[in-house]
């Protein structure tokens, strides 16, 4: 990537309170759809790997310092930076930043900052003050205390505080012990409060109270104190669903008992922040990511021809909830997880899984595919382009995914729409990189026009059979308007490899078939592409153009339509309109030397009169040179 603007490097605060260089990448601010908000992404500009993911959150105080540097805290003893190699990328990065939360981007600090002398008090206290007075532990002070609780949320220095009082001399634990008193006496009102409590404590998000409150010893008494919600009528029975209904279900027998028992606490962290709040699982796929030969053996049985049906679904199931897991890790640990995986097979046992018949497991498997194409691009196609010498064009895993593609059963092709936005992913150069001992973008582009392109392009060849389009029924166009999609991209971002692949298969000439499509969208999208390939300005397109006699199908459309004034009428004029505007001699002279006579009757418009106009300039300013490439 050579922008440089974008080259930044990512920092993080250690426990010592030196920062940690992360890494050296380019920055991008971008919609991600499992964060439900603009992101800053960073990839790294040695492997593409991802360093940093985070959601630009409207309440986080973000700090511009010293024109370069952009800095801000994530959560708790977690504070990031961005060292910008450029000022003009630190500027835009900025104004992103401040455009989603709605601040003028001519502020240094966007949210108001803590008093910094009252800040400086605080940190200079000792532990052991009681920072906020907490009312004895009794039956007769719960809504005195659940008061405390509450009021001190909108307050992030009496949060602090209040956190401190609460670890010390084993509060907690005493409030969980009224629990049982009060559910003994069935004291409602005491219980209500108790859930008031126990809900503001984990809005603290301390991970030392965590402790406490998720061990064996408290955890359900947790979940008892929020199954009593002053809201609702009749309290909820999360204890019983846990104890009774929810079911440990081993794919592979785990014997190591501080895991087994991680992970029954895991669950149950996971089921409280369900109704409450977010609580990463961290140690437990940490600890996963170690066991070697425990992921070894679900490979194994994943890909194993002779492991049953519904086995392959739960394993498959496991992997996909184990990477959903990995999101909650920081940059860094996601990093060495995603690595793991991909030195223990995940990349050849995806593909052998994709390419199954079972539609439960080939959209898990997807999902898996869509992390590691998220997580590293640049891993998926190092992994594809090695496989030409292992195996047959069939098998290898991009065409097993646009395969899967052309052939997904569901009617609104919701698979398909998924499975294309990953390939464009793989295929888009700007994640590429250009290290100097070789460059990806051409040997992957290479690759995948040798190996790949044909297989993309079968339906829409197969469509447009004897220049007519064969089948047009409402999932095909919806396939093809996919593939078009992809094939524009193509144009844009690809120029040599898709400009050979398109004059060698003679490609414009096909597409430009599904002009006749009743589907309007797939007609559109036909003419895009072809809009796409003039927008080029390109003399080898304007001549295969020329030579091929490709305007007459977009003609014939628009005088088929008649006086209709919609969005097909108004996208083939446009065409024209560019044309003339950017003035491209040789197609100019290329439609009025053979269409004018059909199209000088269009007058509610001047594009073709003005076409006309500048062709009868040309001849009278240099006859004898004018452009003839169809001659």
């Amino acid at each position: 990537m050579s922008d440089t603007r974008r080259r930044v490097k990512v920092y993080t605060l250690n426990e010592d309170r030196q920062w940690d260089d992360r890494g050296t990448g380019h920055v991008s601010s971008t919609f991600v759809e499992r964060l439900k908000g603009i992101s800053l992404l960073v990839r790294a500009e040695s492997d593409g790997s991802l360093l940093l993911e985070s959601k630009i959150s409207p309440n986080t105080a973000y700090q511009k310092q010293q024109d370069t540097l952009i800095v801000w805290s994530e959560a708790e003893n977690y504070d990031l930076a961005l060292s910008f190699q450029e000022k003009a990328g630190c500027d835009e990065i900025w104004e992103k930043i401040c455009q989603v939360q709605g601040k003028d981007p001519a502020l240094e600090i966007t949210q108001d900052p803590i008093d910094e002398s009252e800040e400086e008090r605080f940190e200079e206290m000792p532990e052991t003050s009681h920072l906020v007075e907490l009312p004895p532990c009794e039956l007769a002070r719960l809504e005195e205390i659940a008061d405390l609780v509450t009021s001190v949320l909108s307050s992030p220095i009496r949060r602090e505080k209040l956190a401190l009082a609460l670890m010390s001399e084993g509060y907690m634990k005493k409030l969980l012990q009224l629990f049982q008193v009060c559910e003994d006496l069935d004291n409602r009102e005491g219980l209500h409060h108790l859930y008031e409590i126990v809900r503001g404590v984990l809005f603290l998000n301390k991970a030392a109270l965590f402790e406490v409150m998720f061990s064996d010893d408290c955890i359900m008494d947790v979940v008892g104190c929020l199954e009593f919600d002053p809201s609702l009528v009749q309290p909820k029975k999360h204890r019983e669903f846990l104890t009774k209904t929810a079911k440990f279900k081993e794919v592979i027998p785990i014997t190591d008992s501080e895991l087994r028992q991680k992970i029954h606490q895991t669950y149950r962290v996971q089921y409280i922040q369900d109704i409450i709040l977010p609580t990463p699982s961290v140690e437990i796929v940490s600890m996963l990511q170690e066991d070697e030969k425990f992921l070894t053996e679900v490979f194994a049985q994943l890909t194993d021809e002779a492991t049953e049906d519904g086995k392959r679904r739960e394993l498959v199931n496991f992997f996909k909830e184990f990477c959903a897991f990995s999101q909650t890790l920081q940059p860094q640990n996601r990093d060495a997880f995603f690595k793991t995986l991909a030195n223990l097979g995940i990349l050849p046992a995806l593909e052998i899984v994709m390419g199954m018949d079972d539609l439960q497991v080939r959209a898990a498997a997807t999902d898996i595919f869509s992390y590691l194409v998220e997580f590293s691009p640049s891993m998926v196609r190092e992994f594809v382009m090695q496989e030409p010498q292992q195996t047959d064009d069939d098998v290898l895993l991009i065409n097993v995914v646009i395969k899967q593609m052309i052939c997904d059963s569901d009617p609104e092709l919701g698979g398909a729409v998924q499975l294309m936005g990953l390939l464009r992913t793989l295929i888009d150069p700007e994640n590429m990189l250009a290290p100097t001992n070789k460059t990806e973008k051409t040997e992957f582009l290479s690759f995948f026009y040798k190996y790949c392109m044909q297989v993309l392009t079968v339906p829409l060849l197969a469509s447009t059979v004897d220049e007519k389009n064969c089948k047009d029924h409402f999932q095909t166009a919806q396939l093809l308007a996919l593939i078009l999609e992809l094939l524009t991209f193509c144009v844009e971002h690809h120029t040599y490899h898709i400009k050979t692949y398109i004059m060698n298969k003679d490609l414009l000439r096909r597409v430009l078939v599904l002009m006749n499509s009743k589907h309007t969208f797939l007609a559109l999208c036909a003419l895009r592409f072809m809009r796409r390939i003039i927008g080029q300005k390109d003399e080898y397109y304007n001549r295969y153009i020329v030579k091929g006699n490709l305007f007459e199908p977009v003609i014939n459309t628009l005088l088929d339509n008649g006086t209709r004034y919609n969005l097909l009428n108004s996208a083939i004029i446009e065409l024209f309109e560019f044309i003339k505007v950017e003035d491209i001699k040789s197609l100019i002279a290329h439609i009025i030397d053979n269409y004018y006579k059909a199209l000088e009757s269009i007058e509610y418009v001047q594009t073709f009169k003005g076409l006309k106009d500048e062709e009868d300039e040309d001849e009278e300013q240099s006859p004898r040179k004018r452009p003839r490439l169809g001659s």
